[in-house]
């Protein structure tokens, strides 16, 4: 686009020292972001350095029990299983707990057995464990990869921040370019604006992020596809443009030369017909009213509940297996008698079969 003249000075000029702002949201997203990396690999990465160890010579025992061993389906494709393993072997006995975790679209049960390293028989696993080696493997490192890069991500962005903040510090020659306008948000007072460098011919391509207080308003100079375009400057070699306010206080001048330097864009802006620039931030629209939200809030309660009542009736009068999750667990929730009719349901189909979770009797064992 063309970039309506703003004539700055022709000296090194030096700029707020807060004209670029670190979002708040990297200060507890970073850590987290890390900790969960962290904690997915300190988690899962045991379990499966242990069952690669014991594919390499793999020995299934008979004999072994494979104790309470439960399987929960998580967003309808992250499994996660669990179990106590007893066994005896070579004259001692063995008792372990595992835990593996898996991407997988199935539904209803498995079948898994004991299985230990013939060379390491301390070392036990269920075989279902070693049925998803590989896909617990690239479980573990995607999830890993991508907290952890996004994390070390938010890092590498704070500190090219934080070094375009000191080199503003020192007076430079400045470049006016255009920017994009990609969001901003307005609350007391403040006015919280990303950017992004890609309109420029020198673009970087880069985003940055600003705050403007005490009624200051971004130097809107034009408008592209319903995107507002503000005018910024380059500082010398800054990684970062920096966005610049309608009365330019963001630049160190004297009145006289920020009168000179807006001049020419008044002028522009007379002889297109145009008093000011695209609006930023649209007029706020009336909110809904009280009655309004309760019916949303009403109406999406009871689509939820219709949504969940369907998926439960569905599961005890059509399902193919009696162990469908989350169906188990919403016949488990539902009213006594709601609850007594499903599992005679489930009963007809598979009353020959294993009891699912939620019509099991006292005794563990046989229906209610």
């Amino acid at each position: 686009m063309t970039l309506p003249p703003l004539l700055l000075p022709n000296r090194p000029l030096t700029l707020k020292h807060d004209v670029i702002s670190t979002p708040r949201a990297y200060f507890w997203s970073t850590p987290l972001l890390l900790a969960l990396a962290v904690f997915m690999f300190v988690w899962e990465a045991p379990g499966v350095v242990r069952d690669f160890r014991i594919s390499q010579n793999p020995l299934v025992l008979a004999t072994g029990e494979v104790r309470d061993g439960q399987c929960t389906t998580r967003r309808a494709i992250f499994t996660d299983c669990e179990a106590r393993l007893v066994y005896s072997y070579d004259g001692k006995d063995y008792e372990t707990d595992v835990n593996v975790m898996f991407v997988d679209f199935h539904t209803g049960d498995y079948e898994t057995g004991l299985v230990i390293s013939a060379d390491h028989p301390e070392l036990a696993t269920i075989s279902l464990g070693l049925d998803m080696l590989w896909n617990r493997i690239i479980t573990l490192t995607a999830f890993v990869l991508f907290f952890a890069g996004l994390g070390l991500g938010m890092i590498f962005m704070a500190l090219r921040i934080w070094r375009t903040k000191r080199q503003l510090r020192r007076p430079a020659i400045l470049s006016p370019i255009p920017v994009e306008i990609t969001a901003f948000d307005r609350k007391r007072g403040v006015l919280s604006i990303t950017y992004h460098d890609k309109i420029a011919a020198n673009k970087t391509g880069r985003s940055a992020y600003t705050r403007m207080m005490n009624g200051q308003e971004p130097l809107i100079v034009g408008e592209v596809k319903g995107k507002s375009i503000g005018l910024a400057v380059r500082h010398g070699n800054a990684a970062l443009p920096v966005l610049v306010d309608n009365r330019l206080e963001r630049i160190d001048l004297t009145d006289e030369e920020r009168a000179a330097a807006l001049a020419p864009l008044i002028a522009d802006q007379q002889a297109s017909g145009s008093q000011q620039g695209p609006v930023l931030v649209e007029e706020q629209r009336k909110g809904m009213s009280i009655w309004k939200r309760l019916k949303l809030f009403f109406g999406t309660l009871l689509l939820i509940a219709v949504g969940i009542f369907g998926f439960w009736f569905w599961y005890v009068t059509s399902s193919g297996t009696q162990f469908q999750s989350p169906g188990m667990d919403i016949n488990n929730m539902m009213p006594k008698p709601l609850n007594a009719w499903g599992c005679d349901q489930l009963k007809k189909r598979f009353g020959h079969e294993r009891v699912p979770f939620g019509c099991v009797a006292d005794d563990y064992v046989s229906w209610k």
